[in-house]
């Protein structure tokens, strides 16, 4: 840039021909010529040309549109008059990967030259040999194993070079696998988001059984994937289809395979008792091979689409009942995929359904079966809610027997409680009588306590108090009473105004109140100041038995007679 001084300046705005040929629309290019006067008293400055250019018609992407005229003219230029690529993208303005693509996209190979030699070329055996290793690495651990070699290029850069070398999984062919009416159906789970229920978030799971050969759709919702709930599925499939196949297929879920170490598997054992009982084989696909199991899985993603979507419920009954409804009505009326007369799937069932293996005649049992602990307060822990069981029963190990209604509590083969399950968060269920039989006992309990240190202190107050039942006097009243005065008096005093009240026949708090003043005056003593003493002055005072050290010899299997 050269600077001039101050002096009138002719300004002049040529418009250029926009660009041709790119296949998008061109800016318009302007050039501006700024001067200064020719002559000048002060002399004269070098006029300044600036023209500024901006196109947006140069594409980056290969699969921009040509018209056929220009793809015409790349062909003739590039055969008939052996022009390179650069030179056709720079005279007809286009961008050199357009020409390239539509060499391509004629079937010729597009001679145009070595190609530059790259920065990651010396390190190209080395990235070869370890994608063809590890052909899941990343290119950034691949960057850092290069640039420990030596290779200074941009991170950005090498991404672009390695998704080039990285070698492509082969497209792998499948054949079409046909099954037999009645030998085989394919299970598996659904996730279809969550229910709040309460202050509970549980998760809506959908167990879907297909058949094989007809695609007969079982459905049903569940607020988790627990393996009584997977076998409860599996009972209500049969029930719905009448029947049994001979086979049933599964994904390598916890709930069917506790471990699998090639062509070794263990199965769940609940699962394989419960394939006894219903004398039907388990089989487990192969591992990451979902289309051994590809009727389920189209099942899973028609259910979403065609049932689940902007579907409104109730509850979960209500959704289980629409599911119902669906599979016999709606699911029932498709097209059979593999039947060769163009038949629904209600009428390749009907002929199905015949072939599969009957039901037994006992049902297997399907509770839930926890142990659990009762703690201090008389409740069990079951599903994150609370239930109660009677008091006695505290510091106890029990069982809880749960169905999806109803949860039991039993002590071996004893029933101690049945209450109706909930689902919500913190909930206490409980029984009116367990709580009503364990406030009562608190309640005697304390009037025992009072009873048992009144007797201990002034055995008269026994007589005392079976003469104030007799009258109809409030028990409770009589000790609280007499506890007062034994607060403020001896247990000696106590006993011989107790004494003194029995002999007047006054069975009553007040009677020996006024005895105890009495015998105060007649001693000259000063009226008794009652104090609160603390709880562990006043444990102090308490009466404690002796216990027997002969049990302390049994402990240490010492001899009485040593």
């Amino acid at each position: 840039m050269i600077c001039c001084p101050p002096a009138p300046r002719r300004v002049r705005a040529t418009q250029l021909p926009p660009v041709i040929g790119a296949g998008r629309r061109s800016h318009i290019v302007i050039g501006v010529v700024v001067g200064a006067p020719i002559s000048s008293a002060r002399g004269f400055c070098v006029a300044a040309f600036a023209v500024v250019a901006t196109r947006n018609a140069i594409a980056r992407d290969a699969n921009m549109v040509t018209t056929p005229d220009t793809e015409a003219q790349i062909l003739r230029y590039y055969h008939a008059e052996k022009w390179r690529v650069g030179t056709i993208a720079q005279q007809l303005h286009i961008h050199h990967n357009t020409v390239r693509r539509v060499l391509a996209q004629a079937g010729l190979p597009c001679l145009d030259g070595p190609p530059r030699r790259s920065k990651i070329d010396p390190y190209l055996p080395f990235i070869q040999q370890t994608l063809q290793s590890f052909p899941t690495l990343t290119a950034a651990r691949i960057y850092a194993m290069v640039r420990e070699r030596g290779y200074a290029g941009r991170p950005d850069h090498f991404r672009h070079l390695i998704a080039r070398h990285r070698p492509r999984r082969k497209a792998e062919a499948y054949l079409r696998l046909r099954c037999l009416p009645g030998e085989q159906a394919q299970i598996d789970w659904g996730h279809f988001g969550h229910l709040e229920i309460g202050r509970a978030r549980r998760p809506l799971m959908a167990f879907v059984a297909v058949l094989s050969h007809s695609r007969q759709i079982f459905l049903r919702f569940f607020l988790d994937a627990r393996m009584e709930n997977f076998l409860r599925g599996h009972v209500g499939a049969f029930a719905a289809w009448g029947g049994i196949p001979r086979v049933l297929l599964y994904d390598n879920l916890k709930s069917a395979v506790l471990e699998r170490r090639g062509d070794a598997i263990r199965f769940h054992p609940t699962l394989l008792n419960f394939a006894g009982h219903y004398r039907y084989e388990p089989r487990p696909v192969a591992v990451a091979r979902g289309n051994e199991k590809g009727r389920v899985e189209r099942a899973i993603r028609y259910i979403r689409d065609a049932f689940f979507a902007a579907r409104t419920f109730k509850d979960l009954n209500d959704l289980n009942a629409q599911a119902e409804a669906w599979c016999q009505g709606l699911a029932a009326d498709r097209l059979c995929p593999d039947d060769a007369q163009r038949r629904r799937v209600r009428e390749v069932f009907a002929e199905e359904a015949t072939r599969l293996l009957p039901l037994p005649d006992n049902p297997v049992s399907l509770l839930e079966r926890v142990e659990v602990s009762v703690g201090k307060t008389p409740y069990v822990r079951f599903d994150l809610n609370d239930y109660s069981v009677p008091h006695g029963y505290v510091r106890r190990i029990l069982t809880v027997l749960a169905d999806p209604h109803e949860v039991r509590v039993v002590d071996g083969a004893e029933v101690l409680a049945c209450h109706p399950r909930s689902y919500d968060k913190g909930e206490r269920i409980e029984i009116a009588e367990h709580i009503k039989a364990l406030v009562d006992e608190k309640r005697a309990a304390h009037q025992h306590r009072a009873t048992d240190q009144l007797a201990q202190a002034a055995p008269a107050s026994q007589t005392l108090l079976a003469r104030a039942a007799e009258r109809g006097a409030n028990l409770s009243a009589v000790t609280t009473g007499l506890l007062r005065l034994l607060e403020r008096n001896s247990a000696a005093e106590l006993q011989a105004a107790i004494l003194d009240a029995l002999a007047r026949d006054a069975a009553h708090p007040n009677a020996v109140r006024l005895a105890l003043e009495r015998r105060r005056q007649q001693r000259g003593d000063d009226p008794p100041v009652a104090i609160a003493m603390p709880a562990h002055v006043q444990a102090r005072d308490i009466m404690v038995r002796t216990h027997a050290l002969e049990t302390y010899d049994t402990l240490t299997g010492v001899a009485k007679n040593d």
